[in-house]
């Protein structure tokens, strides 16, 4: 019978602990509670220091968790040059693994920075969904030992990277929708109020806020926020007519 489990820094980590792993991820409320969930099982399950996860925000990295702050710096100085591992891997989609940053010749400032603050092994992972989708951001794994990530590491580190990227796209979706239905029920209660001071229909009330939220360039929820707030429309003293 074919044995079910992964190596994983010199222990046995059966499959089942990263289904487990899977229905904690989607079981959580934010992305932010996601992400450092990832990290820090990262910690347990692999050969690495420390471990961080960037995401593609608006079209820019962003840092969403990190482990320590050695992390966070060598995040920051990657977001602001635009150059690095992290960079490579959210944009090629490619894995990228360093294994001395001492050697290091495409990124040179960056490896010097990263071997400065002590680390001196890299594995970055991007996390995308399905083949062919867009990057969603990239696992960053480090290590103070020199050449610390063996093929067994990388292999874990892709099906936890798996794990996370669906957990992070769950997330955003669910973040998405609840705003959404909040934005909807704003603007509900604002075209309430409407309708009932101005003796207004549905569709006129909407139109109201609507034209308020283009001539202003304001977004219709945050119109519909202030004329709940304050019971008037930006700049408007009397009838919105």
């Amino acid at each position: 019978m074919e044995d079910s489990s992964v190596a994983v820094a010199g222990t046995a980590a059966p499959a089942d602990v990263f289904a487990e792993l899977a229905i904690a991820l989607h079981d959580l409320p934010t992305v932010d509670e996601t992400v450092d969930a990832v990290v820090h099982f990262a910690l347990q399950a692999l050969n690495c220091s420390y471990a961080g996860v960037a995401l593609l925000t608006r079209g820019r990295p962003e840092i969403a968790a990190v482990t320590a702050p050695v992390v966070e710096a060598i995040y920051q100085t990657q977001i602001s040059t635009r150059k690095g591992p992290l960079v490579t891997a959210l944009h090629n989609r490619s894995t990228v693994l360093i294994r001395d940053t001492t050697n290091e010749t495409r990124w040179p400032d960056w490896a010097a920075k990263v071997t400065e603050l002590g680390v001196r092994s890299v594995l970055d992972v991007p996390l995308a969904v399905g083949n062919g989708s867009a990057t969603v951001g990239v696992l960053g794994l480090y290590s103070t030992r020199l050449d610390a990530f063996s093929d067994d590491d990388e292999a874990v580190a892709h099906i936890l990277a798996r794990h996370a990227s669906v957990a992070v796209a769950s997330a955003r979706r669910d973040k998405t929708l609840a705003e959404a239905v909040d934005a909807r029920k704003l603007v509900g209660q604002a075209m309430g109020i409407l309708m009932e001071r101005f003796d207004l229909d549905a569709d006129r009330a909407f139109a109201v806020l609507r034209r308020y939220s283009q001539d202003s360039n304001v977004k219709l929820r945050d119109v519909a926020q202030q004329l709940i707030d304050t019971r008037k429309l930006p700049g408007s003293p009397g009838n919105p007519r």
